[in-house]
């Protein structure tokens, strides 16, 4: 009678008795600057992609949450304060749905107001 083989039968898996049992893996960091430019595209898309200065963003990332500051150019006149609600609720989901992160909070400042009217620079 032989012996059976150490592998066991096939299909059997050798599954580990305790959690860590297996080789411990690595981990994946993203850099604070990759995650500042994806916030950065998210509140461009939140905005429509109007012409104007590019949202710019800085983030902090700490134990797997991103704190975001984000600076957008918005038109006037409008409901400034729902551009905001929207740019942030859009850049929390887009960060977090593509970095695997929690975004508990996203500032947003508004850097400048631009018309359709002073654009074309005929104020009255």
């Amino acid at each position: 009678m032989s012996e059976p083989d150490e592998r066991g039968e096939p299909g059997e898996r050798d599954e580990p008795d305790e959690p860590g049992q297996r080789g411990e893996r690595g981990a994946t960091r993203i850099a604070d600057r990759v995650v500042a430019k994806i916030a950065s595209r998210a509140a461009r898309e939140a905005l429509g992609g109007e012409r104007g200065l590019l949202p710019y963003a800085v983030v902090a990332v700490r134990a797997g949450a991103a704190r975001v500051r984000v600076a957008v150019e918005l038109g006037y006149p409008s409901d400034l304060g729902a551009q905001c609600a929207a740019v942030r609720r859009h850049v929390a989901t887009r960060v977090g749905e593509l970095t695997g992160m929690e975004v508990p909070d996203v500032a947003v400042t508004v850097e400048r107001l631009h018309s359709p009217r002073l654009d074309r620079g005929t104020v009255r």
